[in-house]
């Protein structure tokens, strides 16, 4: 039996092994028929051409090509003095970004190890204009005159370029909740130059815990630029977690943000503007406080970018400012009241904010729903940030600046942008609807800023219904409760322009200096139209105008404008019955060239005699509605 075993296996084996012989052969005349059929089939390539008979071919016309003798040699030196056409090189088509010679591909990001290059840790850099070429200086003109920053600088500085984090003191070490909702960030642009618009990107991925970003929508507001189209579309492919939206006409900063907000589906809203630089850890702070409570509505501390070299300027807890207003219904910047230096957990805490810029901010997805979203009746951008506000606060809402949260901003002197819009004055139309909807009857101290020429602002009967649906507050609780250092028109002891009895002239100054030089307040002959020479006395010795009152110098004891203090001391004035106005035991003069304000000892000069138009404040009745 065994033996029997052993001769089969013996016998299986030799057939495996003929087998494998057999295969072997036939794939090797497989190779020599292909390439014998591969020469022939160059031979036939050639035939336009005046080949070198071979040898003895014509002598076997029936015998394969092959065999016959020296054919192969034939073949070879057939080739060889007959090569093959060339074929015409297919030219690779350039990207679109590689045409305008753009950032070809998303570069690595930069590390505090790596900071060698331009504006390396937030740094400025600086370039002289007057060693550039006479092209070179033609871009670095252009770049200012098309964005109002110094684009020449950005584009040589790193679209991921590392910012030192900005954070100190409790909130390097601060813990926060877990299972924070993720956010949608949107970013609208038109025209927005590429450098900028790129680093804006890249350090909100780079700064961003992952799992808490969720998308980012950048929503192009009908920009013409070429390298905001198909470029653009090309750098941005690889960051899958950025969607590009696009508006089918200009629509302005109010409709293109709805319109990214349409698009985005996180639970919290973050709203950036396109030139900015999020630094280490400036989201979690913010959305740490949505999710403590979705009715808070949170900004960041916006630091400065210089739009000269890019430096970014950071800001110390102690001195950050909260947002204001006044009766202009403009924006403005000013310090906290003592009330809110002095909070629980100051100065890192979130602290009260009565508005906000409006540029940047995060806010619940329910809530801003809940809130009307924005006004979409308003045109082109402005006021919609103090509506947003107002209603934040009166309808149930919190408005905090976050400490912990850093992001930098290039603030420009003019926009860059041309708007067109089928109103004169699309900033006025929205202030008009703001004061409709909220202001309640203070909206009268508004209209007397205008001459009460209201114009077509639209219907706003459905955001007023909107605040009675959501049974909101008055204006006046916001007044007491928010912004109680607001200076109200009405509690004013007098008003108007202030004429001096000696001559013609009353006592003028604008609110805007050149180079934020210091506002000296002169004498101009009396023009009988507000602006400039309007003033308002308030109870507690103030002269002012908006948020700036009159302050003496200590040498010398010129009179100028600063932003008002409420502290008294070198902004206290007394307007007498006899016509001076008295600051502590000195009397305010006219100097003797009639164009200068000073502060000198009482003398009952007519120099120092001095009439308020109005006492009270009150619009003239054939302004009042």
């Amino acid at each position: 039996m065994k033996i029997f075993f052993f001769r089969w296996r013996r016998l299986i084996s030799l057939l495996i092994v003929s087998v494998c012989l057999v295969l072997l052969f036939a794939q090797w005349s497989f190779r020599l028929e292909s390439e014998v059929h591969d020469r022939g089939q160059v031979g036939n390539a050639q035939e336009d051409r005046a080949p070198i008979a071979p040898q003895n071919v014509e002598n076997h016309p029936d015998l394969p090509l092959v065999h016959q003798p020296g054919a192969i040699e034939a073949m070879k030196q057939h080739e060889l003095l007959n090569p093959p056409a060339p074929v015409p090189a297919v030219p690779v088509k350039q990207s679109a970004m590689e045409e305008l010679h753009l950032h070809p591909r998303v570069p690595p990001p930069k590390s505090n190890k790596d900071s060698s290059g331009p504006g390396e840790g937030g740094a400025g850099y600086t370039v002289n204009r007057d060693r550039l070429s006479k092209e070179e200086q033609d871009r670095y003109d252009k770049g200012w005159q098309d964005n109002a920053f110094n684009q020449y600088v950005s584009d040589l500085i790193s679209v991921r370029r590392y910012v030192v984090d900005q954070r100190e003191g409790e909130c390097l070490t601060k813990e926060y909740q877990d299972s924070l909702p993720a956010t949608s960030v949107i970013i609208c642009f038109h025209n927005e130059a590429w450098s900028v618009l790129l680093r804006s990107v890249h350090s909100v991925i780079d700064n961003s815990p992952p799992q808490l970003l969720k998308e980012i929508i950048l929503v192009d507001d009908f920009s013409d630029k070429p390298h905001l189209k198909e470029p653009l579309e090309e750098y941005m492919a690889p960051l899958k977690i950025v969607k590009i939206v696009r508006a089918s006409r200009r629509e302005g900063l109010i409709r293109a943000r709805m319109l990214g907000a349409r698009a985005s589906s996180a639970e919290v809203l973050t709203f950036l503007d396109s030139h900015i630089e999020c630094t280490k850890g400036w989201l979690e702070p913010l959305l740490d406080r949505i999710k403590t409570d979705k009715t808070n509505v949170v900004v960041p501390v916006i630091e400065v970018i210089s739009d000269k070299d890019l430096n970014y300027h950071s800001a110390k807890a102690e001195s950050i400012q909260v947002g204001g207003f006044d009766w202009d219904l403009i924006f403005h910047w000013h310090h906290p009241p003592e009330r809110d230096r002095t909070r629980p957990g100051a100065p890192y805490s979130p602290i009260r904010t009565p508005t906000m810029a409006g540029g940047l901010f995060s806010i619940s997805r329910e809530f801003f729903r809940d809130l009307g979203y924005y006004d979409e009746g308003m045109e082109v951008w402005g006021g919609e940030n103090l509506e947003l506000s107002f209603k934040t606060w009166m309808c149930g809402g919190t408005l905090e600046t976050i400490p912990c949260s850093h992001v930098g901003h290039i603030f420009r002197k003019r926009s860059p942008y041309k708007w067109e819009s089928k109103f004169t004055s699309p900033l006025r139309r929205n202030t008009i609807r703001l004061a409709e909807v909220w202001l309640d009857d203070y909206k009268r101290f508004y209209y007397a800023k205008i001459g009460f020429q209201l114009g077509d602002y639209g219907d706003v009967s459905d955001r007023k219904q909107i605040r009675e649906r959501l049974k909101c507050k008055s204006f006046k609780w916001y007044l007491d409760n928010i912004y109680p250092e607001l200076f109200v028109p009405s509690n004013a002891v007098a008003s108007g322009d202030i004429e001096n009895l000696e001559s013609a002239h009353c006592i003028d100054a604008p609110l805007k200096s050149k180079e934020d030089k210091t506002i000296i307040i002169g004498m101009w002959p009396c023009h009988r139209q507000g602006g400039n020479q309007f003033w308002l006395m308030s109870p507690s010795g103030e002269i002012r105008r908006e948020n700036k009152c009159w302050d003496v110098g200590i040498s010398p004891a010129r009179v100028s404008l600063a932003d008002c203090h409420g502290n008294r001391g070198n902004q206290e004035f007394k307007y007498l019955e006899s016509g001076e106005i008295k600051h502590g035991e000195r009397c305010l003069e006219m100097a003797l060239d009639k164009q200068t304000l000073q502060v000198a000892f009482c003398s009952g000069s007519s120099r120092q005699q001095w009439k308020f138009s109005r006492k009270p404040f009150m619009p003239p009745e054939s302004q009042q509605r």
